[in-house]
């Protein structure tokens, strides 16, 4: 089968496009044929490899040269102990190496295709739409009527949580570029912020809840747009190539906030079936919809990373396969 590897880390130019055997899938697992996958910081970081991205992965090299998490597609063969899925069962969620024509998805990190979407729409979900629910829903617990002021309204997190934060029923303020403005108010935002032009830290306007995804300012400044019991929820910062990437955002912002009333936190997205189901029923009800800006071929996915890492992406970049 065809898949993208990496052998060293680097720019991504370091992608190649190889065969390799076709993986078997493990008593717990099964074999997807992949039709999509999308792009994530995930993948930036594994395929640069700043020194705090190499922990668990390899120091040196890459312990596994396989790309790519999240998948959607169709089951062409179920473990053992499977029950419930069927080869032909289109389904979505993550996979390791899912930048390929086939890969391995353990059960509990999957669960059936939205009805109403494309496998390629699909495919943009999984890290993003989950990593937006679990900010707002167990992070943040965001409740109705509450004021949210999303940090970073344009991205692959930033769209799924602006439209989510006005499915808890919140009022919400988008933050982004002068380009994303329109994109922003599609999905629902009451307020938009360019923040080419201003700076949403002196809104005469206080929050509940903060999603910081694009780690653009400090702790101390967002809080002059928080109320006193406000919620920080770290999401991530921008991407670079070398150095610590988003750490320094997350560590100082938790720094920041020791002694005060309002609390930062951060977490790590758990991608499992019953997450998968929520957005689904959303995604299928209409209530939410993913924005795909551009689509690449899985031979051209060292372009579709490099897009990404320039960090002007409307929503997500998809790999099709």
């Amino acid at each position: 089968m065809k898949a993208i590897v990496h052998d060293r880390y680097g720019r991504p130019d370091v992608l190649a496009l190889r065969e390799v055997d076709v993986p078997v899938p493990a008593d717990d697992q099964v074999l997807v044929r992949v039709h999509a996958s999308s792009v994530n910081p995930v993948e930036w970081y594994g395929v640069t490899g700043p020194i705090f991205a190499r922990v668990g992965s390899g120091l040196r090299r890459p312990a596994f040269p396989g790309v790519g998490a999240d998948l959607a597609g169709r089951v062409e063969a179920v473990g053992a102990a499977v029950d419930g899925i069927r080869p032909g069962d289109e389904v979505y969620g993550v996979a390791a190496g899912a930048w390929a024509e086939y890969a391995c998805a353990r059960v509990d990190r999957i669960g059936p295709k939205p009805a109403s979407l494309s496998l390629a729409e699909a495919a943009s979900v999984p890290i993003a739409a989950i990593t937006a629910l679990q900010a707002l829903r167990d992070k943040g617990r965001v409740e109705r009527g509450q004021r949210v002021l999303v940090n970073g309204a344009s991205g692959g997190v930033g769209t799924f949580a602006v439209q989510l934060a006005k499915a808890f029923g919140a009022e919400v303020t988008a933050v982004c570029s002068t380009g994303n403005v329109a994109l922003a108010e599609s999905l629902g935002a009451d307020t938009v912020v360019d923040y080419e032009k201003d700076d949403f830290t002196r809104l005469g306007v206080r929050h509940d809840l903060m999603l910081d995804i694009a780690g653009s300012r400090s702790f101390l400044a967002a809080r002059r747009v928080l109320t006193p019991e406000a919620t920080v929820v770290l999401v991530g910062g921008r991407m670079t190539y070398h150095g610590l990437g988003p750490l320094p955002h997350l560590l100082g912002s938790h720094l920041k906030s020791k002694g005060r009333s309002q609390t930062a936190v951060s977490f790590l997205a758990k991608v499992n079936p019953d997450d998968l189901a929520v957005l689904g029923d959303l995604l299928d009800a209409g209530t939410i919809r993913p924005v795909v800006d551009r689509r690449y071929p899985l031979e051209r996915a060292e372009e579709a990373l490099a897009y990404l890492g320039e960090g002007h992406a409307q929503g997500k970049v998809v790999v099709t396969i």
